[in-house]
């Protein structure tokens, strides 16, 4: 009786520094940035992986463009931004899915 007192213990213990951890490492995602493109650099989206937008750039050319054609580039760089936030943050908690012994691919609520 006393020693799955203790292995439960344990594992308590062991899934407490997981969460910790965990939180750590969403902290971090927060402060790294990505920059999502679109008409080959002409938009760029910085954002950071916890889904803040911190800049948006535009090329002098494609001021003198059409409106419609702008904002459609500006949906693509910030798309493309929003996959690169998902790649990176879940590149930095698969660490964390593997010792779980999760399926390859599944997403955590973050």
């Amino acid at each position: 009786m006393n020693m799955l007192k203790g292995g439960l213990g344990g594992l308590m213990k062991q899934a407490q520094q997981m969460q910790q951890n965990m939180q750590k490492a969403q902290a971090e995602l927060a402060n790294i940035e990505v920059e999502g493109q679109a008409g080959s650099g002409v938009v760029k989206v910085t954002m950071t992986c916890g889904h803040e937008v911190r800049r948006v750039s535009l090329d002098d050319s494609v001021l003198s463009d059409d409106k419609e054609m702008l904002e459609d580039l500006i949906v693509l760089a910030l798309n493309d931004a929003m996959k690169k936030v998902e790649a990176t943050s879940q590149q930095r908690m698969s660490g964390f899915t593997a010792g779980m012994g999760l399926p390859p691919g599944m997403k955590l609520p973050f």
